[in-house]
């Protein structure tokens, strides 16, 4: 050791620095992702920390137009600059490099690296402001018990430098979504078209995490996962970093949304949790990335079954069907506010077909108030169907054909938290029905506007039967019936009558 000068040990250093410093006397390459200067000054700064030097921090308060930072007064020497940055919200992640002030100028680069996480919502119904043609986007709507799918998308930071790199997702979720940890799903790909997706043991969901979180999925070593399976190192050791990870999970729309329906929505919130300090072996501080949020809706129609002189009737029956030949039935069951929806994703079928009937599902009747509150309706078209008029009053033979048409923003990928309570993202909400009657020989159609409320996201409909005679329609079996059996009556009247002439 003693035999050792400093220009030995200068001549050492120089000789492992590859950096394209500004000022320096003679040509040096450009530097790489990783390298051997890269190595010595990790171990020299490791070395350091142990030995418990105390170094001096400078709080960088502003920066020039460009970005950069200048300090001057410096004596000659070598110094090892770390950059310690608080991540939350600048995306940024720590640096760490080696410049010689030996010439009376230099200058480095600083160069943070980091991840970042898109969260989409996928939206089933068709939309001409959906640019995705899968529907992923930052606004939906749903069925009480319809399974809602939603995606993250991240990238991979360049992690040169890092021995390891933790990477983990926080989600915070409305109480009217119930998360399905068995969804989770994470595929990492390339530009080249290889995609690997992550097995059991190489990620951790953890539900009930604390710290607001609904759940987290952790991946403790995004490094190792990525230089095994997408393995492009150069000749210093570097790999090629900047795939993209997709996680995918699905949640249900569970009966808390029944309290809720229009605005403000249900949110649900992500930000991703990152190494940010390659010196500390994952052990030590991380950043985050902001929040990014979406939202999803639900429906309702209250229903107030009357006679034709205003009255409220009780005891009509009905039951809610997603065709119109009404063979696949929108299940219902009793809540506490009005029947809410069931839809069949949470019965084993898809949507609104297959699966089986849940044990808890009702058909609808109207109350003393003549009420019939139907909960968590998605948009689209239904047909409400009587299958018991009240009594002393005629059925309705045909279907009443509803719809429920939201108006979203135009712009369904920049969601903002908070925005569903307003009026910048469920703009306004319409609702129709089409109701047809036969009464007393006479068909009647009518279009109706339904009265709406997006703040409370219901619409209004009332539903009236009257008392009288309804008459069979041309062309059913109950006419044909009734013309037989008149033309009997009429035949044995004239026989009775000719009888009689005779007498």
């Amino acid at each position: 050791v003693d035999d050792v000068t400093e220009y030995m040990v200068i001549d050492y250093i120089q000789s492992l620095n590859s950096y394209k410093v500004e000022g320096a006397q003679t040509e040096q390459e450009l530097e790489g992702r990783y390298s051997k200067f890269r190595y010595f000054v990790e171990d020299l700064r490791n070395e350091i920390e142990k030995q418990g030097v105390q170094s001096d921090v400078v709080n960088i308060k502003d920066v020039k137009s460009d970005n950069s930072v200048q300090l001057t007064g410096l004596e000659f020497g070598y110094y090892l600059v770390d950059e310690i940055t608080d991540v939350e919200g600048t995306h940024s992640a720590g640096s760490l490099c080696m410049v010689s002030t030996a010439n009376p100028s230099a200058e480095m680069q600083v160069k943070s690296d980091y991840p970042s996480v898109i969260k989409k919502i996928q939206e089933d119904d068709q939309n001409p402001n959906l640019t995705d043609p899968d529907g992923w986007n930052d606004i939906g709507d749903y069925e009480i018990g319809q399974t809602v799918p939603y995606k993250y998308e991240s990238n991979i930071p360049n992690m040169n430098g890092y021995k390891n790199y933790y990477y983990a997702w926080h989600d915070k979720m409305d109480k009217a979504l119930t998360f399905k940890p068995e969804s989770v799903k994470i595929t990492i790909s390339d530009e080249k078209g290889k995609s690997y997706t992550l097995k059991e043991g190489e990620f951790t969901v953890k539900t009930n995490p604390g710290g607001g979180d609904t759940f987290q999925v952790v991946v403790q070593d995004m490094k190792s996962i990525v230089d095994k399976q997408f393995p492009n190192f150069n000749e210093k050791q570097e790999n090629t970093y900047g795939q993209k990870v997709t996680l995918t999970y699905e949640a249900t729309l569970n009966d808390l949304a029944a309290n809720d329906t229009g605005r403000p929505g249900f949110e649900n919130d992500v930000r991703l949790e990152f190494s940010n300090d390659a010196d500390s072996n994952n052990e030590g501080s991380t950043g985050f990335t902001p929040w990014d949020t979406v939202v999803c809706f639900t429906y309702r129609i209250d229903i107030v079954k009357t006679n034709d002189h205003d009255k409220v009737l009780q005891g009509a029956h009905f039951r809610l069907y997603s065709d119109k030949d009404c063979k696949n039935e929108v299940y219902v069951k009793q809540g506490d506010t009005g029947y809410h929806v069931i839809n069949r994703d949470s019965a084993g079928g898809t949507d609104h077909t297959g699966g089986s009937q849940p044990q808890d599902v009702v058909e609808m009747v109207s109350g003393a108030d003549g009420q019939v509150i139907l909960i968590g309706l998605d948009q689209g078209t239904y047909w409400l169907k009587e299958t018991k008029a009240p009594d002393g009053y005629r059925l309705l033979k045909d279907p009443i054909e509803i719809k429920i048409i939201p108006t979203y923003t135009d712009d369904r990928n920049n969601y903002i938290k908070g925005q569903g309570a307003t009026a910048e993202t469920l703009k306004e909400l319409q609702a129709t029905a089409h109701i047809k009657s036969f009464y007393d020989g006479v068909t009647d159609e009518k279009d109706l506007q339904l009265e709406t409320n997006p703040e409370q996201g219901n619409a209004n409909l009332t539903v009236v039967n009257k008392v009288g005679s309804k008459l069979p329609v041309t062309g059913t079996p109950a006419l044909a019936i009734l013309l037989i059996t008149g033309t009997g009556l009429m035949a044995v009247a004239m026989a009775v009558a000719k009888a009689r002439k005779k007498e």
